[in-house]
């Protein structure tokens, strides 16, 4: 069962907007057994939006299509999706206008009859109620294709995918099962581990796949599973996880839960009630932006030091006029002293701390471009250590980030 996801609007094309809805919507329709063949983003224009569905009817089994349901002008899908189907928006459903009257005296907004045309569909069409806002989404069943018209708004969008259209679908149609099992790795290249697992992928099985998803410093391995017998499925893609975990056992740092490393740093920290301190020079606060994402970080994470400034090292992380002298400010030795530094402030089990230049050009001793010093202090253990992610700036600050959080981990374990 495959299926294609429309988003329309020229937010979205004019890059307004990031379009986090397509994803969203293709992570619901992998759970339960649809592949998203396709994503598509188009104008708010007629024959644009015909064209798409006419193409997406031809090579896809469900077509989800989301923006465009408005009140005003602009929002054209309702009449061009009528108009796919040789249909005409003429059925008022009194529900959703009185829905939409709700809301308005809710938000204390006076009630405009241009809102009322939002309460009228195609004849054709299914009315999916929207308990979150005055669109409602549209429901077409014709030529063995299934169209879903859906508001761009996300929170209003995944309340509809959620509550009605994916139990719709799986009453609707028979589902195939999809199981992934991602392998989180640090420390070496796509192609390096495609080299020490290459005969382990040559002898997967033709329903297991396995994609090589790399960002800064980590590589997950994700195998994906496909078929009608979901106990099979399971058991091959345990023993293949296993094969994997016994090839390349020391760059794994686990079995990717929908969990991201910082996540895990921070089940580490719980799990033995130890707190933790970040002293930050190139990242600019970035490593403590990222754990403090996690909710209930509060538990293990008790600040940190953005010291960018000579003068800053100096004043609020005791690091040595002397040191910074001799040794310049990239250079291990600083970087030590600035992790000591917001350990003792902060009194804290651990702290990390990095000093860097990103560029885009040498430092004024001449630090080349890349070059990233981070060290990692605890009640018994200091390491520090030195690396040179190249560039651009962006890249360097984000593999120190990466690189942080895997220190923490490692050194923690």
């Amino acid at each position: 069962m495959n299926a294609e996801i429309i988003t329309i609007g020229d937010e979205i094309l004019i890059g307004q907007i990031v379009d986090t809805n397509s994803q969203w919507i293709g992570q619901q329709l992998n759970k339960i057994g649809v592949s998203v063949y396709q994503i598509t983003s188009i104008q708010d224009e007629e024959q644009h939006i015909l064209n798409a569905f006419k193409e997406a009817q031809e090579r896809v089994d469900i077509v989800i299509i989301t923006g465009g349901l408005g009140p005003t002008k602009d929002d054209i899908t309702k009449k061009t999706i009528a108009k796919f189907f040789n249909d005409t928006v003429t059925i008022e459903y009194p529900e959703v206008f009185a829905h939409i009257q709700k809301l308005f005296i809710k938000i204390n907004h006076p009630f405009r009859e241009i809102q009322r045309t939002q309460a009228v569909l195609p004849s054709k069409a299914t009315l999916l109620m929207n308990d979150f806002g005055t669109a409602p989404g549209m429901w077409f069943y014709e030529n063995e294709t299934l169209f879903v018209s859906l508001p761009g708004v996300p929170y209003e969008m995944k309340g509809l995918i959620t509550h009605q259209v994916l139990p719709r679908i799986q009453k609707q149609f028979k589902l195939p099962f999809i199981i992934h099992r991602t392998i989180m790795t640090y420390g070496q290249g796509e192609s390096t581990i495609a080299e020490r697992i290459e005969d382990i992928e040559n002898n997967l099985p033709h329903y297991i796949k396995l994609a090589y998803l790399p960002s800064y410093g980590r590589v997950r391995l994700r195998l994906s599973g496909r078929g009608e017998n979901k106990e099979i499925l399971e058991k091959q893609l345990a023993k293949k996880v296993d094969e994997i975990y016994q090839r390349i056992p020391e760059i794994i740092t686990g079995l990717d839960d929908d969990s991201s490393l910082e996540k895990r740093v921070g089940a580490l920290l719980k799990k033995k009630n130890h707190t933790i301190a970040t002293a930050e020079s190139l990242t600019g606060g970035k490593i403590a932006a990222t754990m403090v994402s996690i909710a209930g970080s509060s538990a293990y994470f008790k600040g940190s030091i953005v010291a960018y400034s000579a003068e800053t090292k100096i004043n609020l992380l005791n690091v040595s006029p002397e040191t910074i002298k001799n040794k310049t400010l990239v250079s291990k030795e600083v970087a030590l002293e600035m992790a000591r530094g917001v350990r003792e402030k902060l009194q804290t089990n651990y702290a990390i701390s990095v000093t860097g230049n990103a560029g885009p050009t040498k430092d004024f001793n001449d630090k080349s471009v890349g070059l990233v010093c981070i060290a990692f202090v605890s009640d018994d253990k200091e390491i520090v250590q030195e690396f040179n992610f190249g560039q651009p700036r962006e890249k360097v600050i984000n593999k120190t980030v990466s690189k942080s959080l895997e220190i923490i981990q490692k050194e923690i374990l």
